[in-house]
């Protein structure tokens, strides 16, 4: 099937569609210029190994360290814009009031372009809590860049006086429970789910549109290589979805 071809097809699957899944994975962020998690070891941070940093473990042995480096991150993301794919993740919330937008990524970019109560399934930098007690902490302000470009002591908890961490999954944690039950029961309700910017690697996240396909679900992919996702996927387009996406929204209506 030619580029063309494929945009028509994914096109009139969307436009009969109602109950709509779109799951989100960081190729998108990428294209806003947010490094994905590995790549984001960069600079200051290179001779550092992503899990040697995201893990409670590193917490409890040097939490200014991983504070610091998680402020790094908010701060990048904070000075990135959403892209013309977040943008028409919107448009297809706008049009069809049943969509559920489920991402994988760790920043605001989704709720920026207006997207109301996206579902994510490996937390937020802009939600933290205590590490002791689990507390919300309060929503943070602008992000603060260590001082000496690493190490930046966390706030405390207002309830139990802990360190606040960010509202992240680290390696070796659970995702959260209600995300993940919402995922779970929207992608086996939906009629289509349109998987963008994901390699389809990282479980349990990467088997949200499995199910959908076991459940009678048409699965459009997005994504510049092939993935573990191409067997189930009715249509799958290559290239950048800041491209695809908007295209395939305006042929849909």
């Amino acid at each position: 099937m030619d580029h063309d071809s494929a945009v028509r097809e994914a096109a009139a699957l969307l436009a009969r569609s109602r109950r709509v899944v779109v799951f989100t994975g960081a190729g998108v962020s990428a294209e806003s210029g947010i490094p994905t998690f590995r790549d984001a070891l960069t600079g200051l941070w290179q001779r550092f190994d992503a899990q040697s940093l995201a893990t409670p473990e590193a917490f409890r042995a040097d939490p200014a360290l991983v504070w610091g480096w998680y402020e790094w991150r908010r701060s990048a993301v904070s000075r990135a814009r959403p892209n013309p794919a977040h943008i028409a993740v919107a448009t297809i919330e706008a049009r069809r009031p049943g969509t559920v937008v489920i991402t994988q990524d760790v920043d605001d970019l989704h709720e920026r372009a207006g997207s109301a109560t996206p579902v994510h399934l490996h937390g937020s930098l802009f939600a933290p809590r205590c590490f002791d007690c689990g507390q919300p902490a309060p929503p943070p302000g602008p992000a603060d860049e260590p001082p000496d470009g690493r190490r930046l002591e966390p706030p405390r908890c207002t309830a139990c006086s802990g360190p606040v961490r960010p509202g992240v999954v680290w390696f070796g944690e659970a995702l959260p429970e209600a995300a993940l039950r919402a995922a779970a029961e929207a992608a086996a309700a939906c009629e289509l789910l349109l998987t963008i910017g994901t390699s389809g690697l990282v479980y349990p996240a990467a088997e949200i549109p499995h199910l959908a396909a076991r459940a009678g679900a048409a699965v459009v992919q997005l994504n510049p290589m092939p993935t573990p996702l191409d067997p189930v996927a009715a249509v799958s387009l290559r290239g950048p979805a800041a491209q695809l996406l908007p295209r395939l929204v305006d042929a849909a209506g």
